[in-house]
């Protein structure tokens, strides 16, 4: 592939982890207003993020068997388009109609869905483009780093949005991914279809238990480390947005501003950690072991103090921990593992990212009427379990591919 196209594919692919962030992640600091114009309870208004996630977690490996069967491109790019539509779903009912709620969610599911087929579809699609791992494990780094700037951009961009119109947020998806969609289809060459036999599906089933079976021991692990530090983000981004406009009266641009500081160090941290891991598989263990221990020990300093600003430098340090661990999961699963069923299995592990996508919000709203230490508690107890899967279950010097059962 030429140097230019390569650029071009490659910034089609990471404009798609961006939009999907920005149409989740943008949503997260205007939900105190949202509570108030939709007239909702705070645990409602993380139904909002929860139920996009769910039918997100529903629907991936559905999404990861059809562009292992159909190609990438082919899933992709109606996945875009529906989330589009879900987008204008939500708009218009939080626009034009009494009791929206509902609909919201209506839409937000549908988004959901083609949030499914597109961000998870992204991870196998850039290690089929590259033949050299080092390359592949680069541009997963840039991938990784594109989602973790939708993390960054989303709190301020939905707060600008939201200060011009409240309900601009949702009329703000379909434009994002008609951006995505556009790159997509005329940077992203289909590739030609090769004589094969016939598709079957008990035959590429039967391929996953297979991959199941013999990488169990670090697979798991990976995919519950991912659902783990997903949990932590997503909490510690709703606890922390909760207390700046409820306890600080932040909101609007300068809330979303405050947000993006953080969320910063998570972008930086993926992209620097993305452009160093290669092909090392031992480096990328002792990322995930480090990266695991500084978010799970700054989340203790909820406790000694709740001032805006120490608990974004909490936040800060937390974020850089996690963006550590982010590109090290996605290179040890699409180096080691079959172009054929690559797909399905990285589908899996995106689903998996989702659970913690959706349990974080809805946690903390539940444990914020509480004690804070129970929050804080969970997030400790499970950075811990993360720690022990990183620290006995993956195995460094050695390629993932010849890890065995012991």
């Amino acid at each position: 592939m030429e140097k230019n196209k390569q650029r071009m594919a490659i910034l089609a692919l990471a404009s798609v982890p961006l939009i999907m962030t920005l149409g989740n992640s943008m949503l997260i600091p205007i939900l105190p207003l949202l509570e108030k114009k939709l007239e909702i309870s705070k645990l409602q208004s993380s139904y909002i993020i929860t139920v996009y996630s769910i039918v997100t977690i529903i629907f991936i490996p559905l999404a990861g068997y059809l562009s292992d069967r159909f190609g990438r491109k082919m899933v992709i790019v109606p996945a875009l388009m529906l989330t589009g539509i879900g987008g204008l779903i939500s708009g218009f009912a939080a626009w034009k109609m009494d009791n929206a709620f509902f609909v919201v969610l209506l839409g937000r599911i549908l988004q959901g869905i083609g949030a499914s087929g597109a961000m998870p579809v992204v991870i196998p699609l850039v290690s089929d483009m590259f033949e050299k791992e080092e390359e592949a494990s680069a541009t997963l780094g840039i991938i990784e780093t594109s989602n973790t700037a939708g993390k960054v951009l989303s709190p301020i961009l939905g707060s600008f949005l939201t200060a011009l119109i409240w309900f601009l947020p949702f009329f703000a998806i379909p434009v994002f991914a008609g951006i995505a969609l556009v790159l997509i289809i005329f940077f992203i060459r289909k590739k030609g279809k090769k004589a094969e036999e016939p598709f079957k599906w008990s035959e590429h089933w039967g391929q996953i238990k297979e991959v199941f079976s013999e990488h169990k021991r670090w697979l798991i692990a990976i995919f519950i480390i991912g659902a783990i530090v997903m949990f932590i983000l997503f909490g510690f981004l709703f606890y922390l947005s909760s207390i700046l406009e409820d306890d600080y009266g932040f909101d609007g641009v300068i809330k979303g501003f405050l947000l993006a500081i953080p969320l910063f160090a998570l972008a930086a941290a993926s992209y620097v950690a993305g452009k160093t891991i290669k092909d090392k598989i031992e480096l990328m263990k002792w990322l995930i072991v480090i990266g695991i221990i500084i978010a799970g020990i700054s989340t203790i300093g909820i406790l000694f103090m709740k001032h805006y600003i120490f608990l974004l430098a909490v936040f800060f340090i937390c974020g850089a921990g996690i963006g550590m661990t982010l590109p090290c999961l996605d290179s040890i699963i699409t180096e080691n593992l079959d172009k054929e069923i690559r797909g399905s299995i990285t589908s899996l592990y995106s689903a998996m990212r989702f659970v913690g996508v959706a349990a974080g919000p809805p946690a903390s709203a539940l444990l914020m009427k509480t004690e804070t230490y129970w929050m804080v508690a969970l997030f400790v107890a499970l950075a811990i379990c993360a720690l022990f899967l990183a620290w006995k279950k993956i195995y460094p010097g050695v390629k993932a591919a010849s890890w065995r059962e012991t």
